[in-house]
């Protein structure tokens, strides 16, 4: 095998004095040393040619590939593995060409000053990406550790945690973790004030007001989390979908006939990283489906407003598929079992007489399970209540064979 030409090391801000003495030796031997400003400041008197991340970002990798044949070290901050840019140069470049040199993080630096167990902390990020981004993990007693954007984003998280009902709860910005410069900003969201330096981790705990809005990561929200046209997978069904539908890490879902995006939305929501392309003919309910994956902490649903099959052309291969609407579109059931990857599941949702025979007919071809749900609500009729009975939904869901290639 062999022998690694990329060294990837984490350094803190105690510099030097921190690394270990095989990641200051490959360091002190480095030809070419990558890092940006703040990286390089830490590490002085290194001899190796300096060079700054790539503008844009993106062109990091292919700068990387130049370098190959030579000593070269990418300094980064804390673990290159965690929210760092480690994970996207492992993706494209072969591990045995890599040695990492983690350093500690910047959660593990924040659970030990907030005295939590990083086991029961939520990480997250919000660095280049949206507040909304902790809107599912939003929840009493939570305890969020937070990698922010700038110095105005504990500002922003504030207005955002006053707006849920979660203004009570405690903040602490922590900048320069482990450094000589290290400093502490402790308060409260609804009357945060301070003025924090751009490069700081953040500590939330949750606390819920009285009118505190929150949601769990399970299937099922309240219809009125959503803005639709009624066009939506009510609360009961939806949850039975989400279950069958059964999110995982990192998963491709294709919603097809998506409405307000419920389903895309939960299942998102379902699983770190999962991932919904969300297929919707109309622009209102496409606008819907943006809105709702604005206010739910969803913002990277996919939406492609066009007709299935059509629409799927450019879509990657989805793990599982929900078909909503559509059902009896030339050729769309076809279309998404083809795509769908072996093991896989699709869930198909119809009240129509004509797409139930349908249904009914691909169960009775490709096996899986049929089921009709009816829900029932308490209602007043006259001075009493009865139970008043929803429109019936006949739901199928069915895996796809490895064996099949079609």
């Amino acid at each position: 095998m062999a022998e690694p030409w990329l060294d990837i090391v984490g350094i803190g801000e105690d510099g030097l004095a921190g690394l270990s003495s095989a990641a200051l030796r490959y360091l002190e031997e480095a030809q070419v040393i990558i890092g940006g400003d703040r990286h390089h400041a830490l590490a002085p008197n290194i001899k190796g040619d300096r060079l700054k991340w790539p503008s844009p970002f993106d062109a990091m990798i292919e700068t990387i590939r130049s370098y190959r044949g030579k000593r070269l070290v990418v300094l980064v901050t804390g673990d290159p593995l965690w929210y760092s840019v480690g994970a996207r140069i492992a993706r494209a470049i072969p591990a045995e060409e890599i040695r990492y040199h983690p350093q500690l993080s910047a959660f593990q630096w924040a659970s030990a000053r907030m005295g939590w167990s990083l086991a029961d902390c939520e990480t997250l990020t919000i660095h280049g990406r949206a507040d909304s981004q902790l809107v599912p993990h939003l929840a009493p007693g939570a305890c969020l550790l937070v990698l922010t954007q700038n110095a105005d984003s504990p500002k922003s998280v504030a207005a955002m945690l006053v707006e849920r009902g979660f203004g009570d709860s405690r903040m602490t910005a922590l900048a320069a973790l482990g450094g000589p410069k290290e400093e502490r900003f402790d308060g409260v969201a609804r009357d945060w004030s301070h003025n924090v330096p751009d490069f700081h981790t953040l500590a939330v705990d949750c606390i819920a007001g009285e009118n505190a809005r929150w949601y769990p990561r399970t299937g099922g929200l309240p219809d009125d989390a959503f803005v639709s046209d009624d066009q939506i997978t009510k609360q009961d069904i939806r949850a039975a979908t989400i279950a069958k539908l059964a999110p995982y890490p990192d998963a491709v879902l294709w919603d097809i006939g998506a409405g307000c995006g419920s389903i895309s939305v939960e299942w998102m929501r379902g699983a770190r990283g999962a991932l919904a392309f969300a297929v919707e003919q109309k622009s209102t309910r496409c606008a819907f489906i943006k809105t709702n994956a604005e206010q739910l902490g969803t913002e990277k649903i996919e939406i492609i407003e066009g007709l299935a099959p059509a629409a799927f052309l450019d879509l990657p291969q989805p793990d599982a598929v929900f078909i909503g609407g559509g059902l009896n579109t030339d050729g769309l059931f076809d279309a998404a079992w083809s795509a769908l990857r072996p093991g896989g599941r699709l869930v198909a949702n119809v009240v129509t007489l004509e797409s139930e025979a349908k249904l009914a007919a691909l169960h009775a071809k490709l096996g899986g399970e049929l089921v009709r749900i009816a829900t029932h609500k308490a209602q007043a009729v006259g001075p009493y209540r009865g139970w008043r009975a929803s429109m019936p939904v006949t739901q199928w869901c069915v895996t796809k064979p490895w064996s099949d290639a079609s």
